[in-house]
């Protein structure tokens, strides 16, 4: 067999042959760093064989594959020391996710912060032993009769539920066996650095009918600094938590009557529109026409849409005079029905329409997180109508959008392209025409790009932008996706230039993706520190007595009239006390107002980050704030 490397290199192997041998060819250096590769887009750990021609990349814990392997031995080891402290325990399911891992739990002792170091320590003492992590093929009988001896209802009613073909495995580390598929480390040794971060509730499976079970994080690292550094930059994630700051800032709240529906506050409003205005214009500028479809339509557009089929356990449905209808979860049907109510002509392709569509989506309780997991929210969406020839020019166009968006606000991006799932609406070939058709774009762009197996959407293959925020945190944001199944369902037509009907493309295209999320991830970036001209105040007029507010509000209404949003703090509070409290509202710019500015007319101006400049003339601040909102400034 063929085993192909990421460099274009090759090399042949006997079948069977496992990936540390075939990384230890390569480099015995790159053998004691690496933690197993992705073979053919499956991710395998360092004992697992290769049977067939295979792409080869090799994973350390800096690539998410890595983290993933290494986390999850980390899930197990912290499954191992919770049988030892607590032997009563039943286990559920112990993943790795993208931030760390954790363990479903069923035990009778209800966990506390206070238990983590106990649980810590013994996870330490397991990883020091340098424990092998040994895969153990075992027949269904085996498996059922074994769980079933040690009391672990979860995974007996797990293996019951897999296909009776497949092969059952199991991992062992010293004296703990748990059902798992893998992949893992060779041993225990590598876990240097352990932290349990949280404890919380979930139901067994997601269903609020089951049990709830307790659910413990963690974090694991190979190297203590490493551990540190997170600690820095988990601390610094609290900061800035947009839940919490969007409190403070009075932008946005939640409440019991609407869980998941956030309400926004003036503030909220302000950030919102100045953001969606200026997109609004940035588009139009590109092209795009704007459409307002409604949130309900009826129960049969859903059904010839595909999404009854491949989303409604995530959709909300009504009746209207008997008939059934639902609240929409996407766009997209909305706005065919707009392209459809016109004929067309090629001339008139490519057809770009734009939505700002309010759409609800049902998410467990649980799930629910500040503006980043809600049930209802804003797509900026957009729905390109194209000829199959004009679809890579128009891709280009939406990266080149998807950039200049991503830099204003100064975030790093990285691509992936999400292939076919599982679950695909449409034919084979189509799916492989319209993946080939993303790739051509992306490497005609020169842009490096991953591949993120199975994660297209359910009727189109699309390229998905990755924003890095200020601390390094990464956020799934912007899509575009290539999409030959809506067309056909919807039997979209043009006139083509011999007067036949032909079919045309549809790109969707979303870049701010959610509003609401997409305002989280800048308040978090920000840390509540908005660039001037998305600020809900931009400057704070501070008197510093009675004696001095009219001169103050005569200043003010001269920044008002100039266009600025300014607030004047007319309080009978110290000077001290407003600065402060207007630092701790963002504020960008405040001014002082005494004796000395009435008397020269010139300003004291202190900026956000505490910067001082005096004797200011009001017309230059005017100018310099206005120069500033035009460019879009990121400043402290």
């Amino acid at each position: 067999m063929i085993i192909k490397y990421p460099d274009g290199s090759q090399k042949e192997y006997e079948s069977g042959v496992k990936v540390s041998q075939i990384t230890g060819d390569i480099s015995e250096g790159l053998l004691r760093q690496s933690l197993g590769a992705v073979v053919n887009g499956e991710i395998l750990g360092l004992d697992d064989k290769v049977y067939e021609d295979a792409d080869f990349k090799v994973v350390k814990f800096e690539d998410k594959e890595g983290k993933q392997i290494f986390w999850h031995t980390a899930s197990h080891i912290m499954a191992y020391a919770i049988q030892e402290l607590y032997p009563d325990t039943k286990f559920a399911i112990g993943p790795s996710t993208e931030t760390g891992f954790y363990y479903d739990l069923d035990l009778e002792h209800r966990f506390v912060e206070e238990d983590f170091k106990a649980i810590e320590d013994k996870m330490k003492e397991i990883a020091k032993k340098d424990l092998p992590v040994e895969r153990i093929e075992i027949s269904r009988e085996e498996a059922l009769k074994y769980f079933k001896e040690k009391g672990q209802d979860y995974k007996v009613e797990l293996i019951n539920d897999l296909p009776a073909d497949e092969k059952i495995t199991m991992y062992k580390i010293g004296d703990f066996l748990d059902l798992c598929k893998g992949p893992h480390l060779l041993s225990t040794k590598k876990i240097k650095a352990i932290k349990l971060l949280s404890i919380a509730g979930a139901y067994w499976r997601g269903d609020s009918n089951n049990k709830m079970l307790q659910r413990l994080y963690g974090i694991a690292f190979e190297k203590q600094s490493q551990l540190e550094e997170y600690i820095t930059r988990r601390e610094e994630a609290e900061k800035r938590d947009h839940r919490k700051l969007g409190k403070e800032l009075d932008l946005f709240s939640m409440h019991e009557e609407g869980p998941g529906f956030p309400f926004f506050h003036p503030n909220g409003m302000i950030l919102r529109n100045n953001l969606l205005n200026w997109w609004r214009g940035v588009l139009d500028e590109n092209g795009y026409g704007e459409i307002l479809t409604p949130i309900i339509l009826n129960e049969a557009l859903w059904h010839r849409s595909g999404h009854w089929d491949h989303y409604k356990d995530n959709m909300y449905f009504t009746k209207i005079d008997d008939g059934d209808y639902a609240v929409k979860p996407m766009n997209c049907p909305g706005s065919i029905l707009v392209y459809n109510s016109n004929k067309h002509s090629y001339r008139d392709l490519p057809i770009r329409l734009a939505e700002y569509g309010i759409v609800h989506r049902h998410e467990l309780s649980g799930a629910l997180h500040g503006l980043f997991r809600v049930r209802t929210f804003t797509q900026d969406d957009a729905h390109v109508y194209c000829l199959f020839s004009q679809v890579k020019d128009e891709v280009f166009k939406m990266i080149d959008l998807a950039d200049y968006l991503y830099s204003t606000f100064g975030f790093k991006y990285s691509i992936e392209l999400s292939t076919r799932p599982d679950d695909y609406m449409g034919e084979l070939e189509a799916w492989n025409l319209a993946e080939k058709s993303l790739k051509e774009a992306l490497e005609e762009k020169n842009l490096p790009y991953t591949i993120n197996e199975g994660d297209g959407a359910f009727y189109g293959p699309k390229i998905d932008f990755h924003l890095e925020d200020a601390i390094g945190r990464t956020w799934q944001c912007g899509t575009i996706q290539l999409d030959f199944q809506l067309p056909e369902n919807f039997d979209l037509t043009y006139v083509d230039e011999n007067g036949e009907r032909q079919r045309p493309v549809m790109l969707h295209r979303a870049l701010l993706g959610s509003v609401e999320r997409f305002m989280g991830i800048l308040i978090e970036h920000f840390a509540g520190k908005f660039p001037l001209w998305l600020s809900p105040v931009q400057v704070e007029v501070i008197p510093v007595s009675d004696k001095f507010k009219d001169f103050a509000e005569s200043i003010a209404d001269k920044l008002h009239a100039a266009g600025l949003r300014v607030h004047l703090d007319g309080r009978a509070e110290k000077v001290g006390y407003k600065i402060r409290e207007a630092q701790v509202k963002k504020i960008n710019y405040m001014l002082v107002i005494g004796e000395k500015e009435e008397t020269s007319g010139k300003l004291s101006v202190r900026k956000r980050n505490g910067e001082e400049v005096q004797d200011v003339d009001v017309d230059e601040f005017i100018a310099s704030l206005k120069e500033e909102i035009k460019n879009k400034t990121i400043t402290d």
